[in-house]
């Protein structure tokens, strides 16, 4: 009876931690606690992958617009976003068809994109005219745009709305955005060619993975100063070849997973310690990636293998591979 007791007061733990995190994120616990779909982009095919997640099997692919980067949920879950960089749009869909919904106006070759905590604007960075672009999704038109680096591609808003950062893969910059005055109000230096961004959930440190220098970047919201670098050598690998891009937490903030790019590994990482736990070896070339609601698996889109791997966090080990279309970039999960 008292273990019986115990496994259930754990239980509810989780489900108290979970409940925590989804509302530090801005988002309802409803559509994250009953993900059933991933959502993966293939850039070279113009295509959607859709899988079931727990059938690990292939449901559908769906062409969408020219070379899909970026993929998302809308806040409310209603719809999914497709960055087709190659026709300067980002499509809206309808996640349990894929049926288009509308082509929202995003700048020139959106790249990666971040729907805003509010729910009502979307963020899109703009490879080739250097801006960020800030789409209203009820209107369907440019809200503004803000002028940054040159080649920007990360971007994510602060967990507290205040701030939206935006990476320079050509000046190796980030840029600090102020939301309530739309103004830049500091270019951070970063090592060689910086990816992608990723708030800790309490906002107060930001992960941004910097590609050719093979390191991920961390830095203090309050002082907008990085604090320590992070490197990787897993087994076998030439340091060239690690090149850090998506990264994605765990729901209970505890284990970070940075996607390696050419290394063909992912890296697992304990946040509190901020020590590399160990790699895993996925398909080629892992670009982005998402991780399930419960934290117990990772979704890592291969980017030169053309497949998805299913990874087991805790043995960190891969429990399956799924194929995908050609050059999967990221992955979003949904109903």
């Amino acid at each position: 009876m008292q273990a019986c007791a115990r496994a259930i007061v754990r239980n509810m733990e989780r489900h108290l931690k979970a409940f925590a995190a989804a509302l530090l994120l801005g988002t309802t616990l409803a559509p994250a606690a009953h993900a059933t779909r991933a959502y993966v982009s293939n850039e070279r095919s113009s295509t959607v992958t859709v899988i079931d997640v727990e059938k690990g099997a292939v449901e559908a692919e769906w062409p969408v617009g020219n070379r899909p980067r970026g993929i998302a949920m809308t806040r409310d879950g209603k719809a999914l976003l497709v960055a087709a960089s190659a026709d300067n749009a980002v499509e809206m869909r309808d996640p349990a068809t894929g049926a288009l919904i509308a082509a929202l106006p995003s700048g020139a070759d959106p790249e990666q994109f971040f729907p805003a905590y509010s729910g009502n604007l979307l963020f899109a960075a703009n490879e080739d005219n250097a801006a960020v672009t800030a789409i209203d999704l009820a209107t369907r038109r440019v809200a503004w745009q803000v002028t940054v680096g040159d080649e920007p591609e990360g971007v994510a808003q602060s967990p507290d709305g205040k701030w939206l950062l935006v990476t320079s893969e050509e000046d190796n910059t980030v840029a600090w955005i102020d939301l309530a005055t739309r103004s830049v109000v500091e270019e951070m230096e970063t090592d060689a060619r910086p990816r992608h961004i990723e708030f800790e959930a309490n906002g107060n440190k930001v992960w941004i993975a910097a590609e050719m220098a093979g390191t991920v970047q961390i830095a203090d919201t309050a002082t907008r100063a990085i604090e320590q670098t992070l490197t990787f050598a897993p087994p076998g690998v030439p340091a060239y070849k690690v090149m850090p891009c998506g990264i994605r937490f765990t729901p209970d903030g505890k284990t970070a997973i940075v996607a390696l790019g050419r290394a063909d590994s992912i890296a697992v990482v304990d946040v509190p310690t901020r020590k590399v736990r160990g790699y895993v070896k996925v398909g080629d070339r892992p670009w982005h990636l998402a991780i399930t609601p419960d934290g117990t698996r990772a979704i890592v889109a291969n980017g030169a293998s053309d497949s998805v791997s299913f990874v087991d966090i805790a043995a960190m080990q891969v429990t399956a591979t799924i194929p995908a279309g050609g050059g999967p970039w990221g992955v979003a999960l949904g109903r």
